[in-house]
């Protein structure tokens, strides 16, 4: 599991004046999906995608694309159920897991592609990075290889291994910089495969970087866990900074 409903994005609001919404977006296999954006008044040279954990797009995840917005990045983020579960609004304890398991790569993907395809709608050089937790970090770091001409992906504590899809068997045709950020006391992941993720990316002569936050539980990334503040503020300076050095 990774953020409670509760949970807010341990950023500081920005000077940047936004709008945000909702929206829907349509992938190029007609599926239609959640989404929400923020933008400023003058749009940014670069630009998010944010991939949420298993439970899809709700309000941490909206909060997390204004505070990208106020820093200086357009952002979108986008919801992975449209072909199961419709766009309409979920309750906090809606049964996810089924929805889950039903997501491809092929999907996921196209609705990426989809919303990589709104921000550059105005300027097709512009680049985009994405950005994911859990589920959505290793889904962030499978985006380097689909082909969608992105210019980094960062994933928060994603699973380089996960049954059926590793990303850890794709990092041959990745063609961005990768930034992985994970908790050093998360059992989800061992570090063993955070080490594997490493040398498989080395290998391949991949642009990577990899930070494991010693004694960091999964989803540090969270204002409540005031005793991983120093963690969650260094997380968010390097995504920064990985973004305005790779765009």
């Amino acid at each position: 599991m990774c953020f409670d409903h509760d949970s807010t994005p341990p950023i500081p609001a920005g000077e940047r004046a936004i709008t945000a919404s909702s929206l829907t977006l349509i992938a190029q296999d007609g599926n239609e999906l959640a989404a929400y954006e923020a933008t400023g008044t003058e749009p940014s040279r670069a630009a998010i995608v944010i991939l949420p954990d298993v439970r899809g797009l709700f309000r941490f995840y909206e909060d997390l694309t204004s505070r990208f917005a106020q820093a200086g990045y357009d952002a979108i983020a986008i919801d992975y159920f449209g072909r199961t579960a419709g766009v309409s609004y979920r309750t906090n304890d809606w049964d996810f897991m089924p929805h889950v398991k039903a997501t491809t790569l092929t999907g996921i993907r196209d609705d990426v592609a989809a919303a990589v395809a709104r921000l550059r709608a105005h300027d097709p050089g512009r680049s985009v990075f994405t950005v994911g937790f859990c589920f959505g970090g290793s889904n962030s770091w499978h985006q380097a290889a689909n082909g969608l001409g992105i210019s980094g992906a960062v994933g928060f504590y994603g699973r380089p291994r996960r049954d059926g899809d590793s990303v850890i068997d794709r990092v041959g045709d990745m063609t961005c910089p990768i930034l992985a950020l994970m908790g050093g006391a998360d059992p989800s992941i061992p570090r063993e495969a955070i080490d594997e993720f490493e040398a498989a990316l080395d290998a391949a002569g991949v642009d990577s970087e990899i930070v494991v936050y010693e004694g960091a539980p999964h989803s540090f990334f969270d204002r409540k866990y005031e005793e991983f503040a120093d963690a969650s503020a260094d997380a968010w300076q390097r995504v920064l900074t990985f973004i305005n050095t790779h765009t």
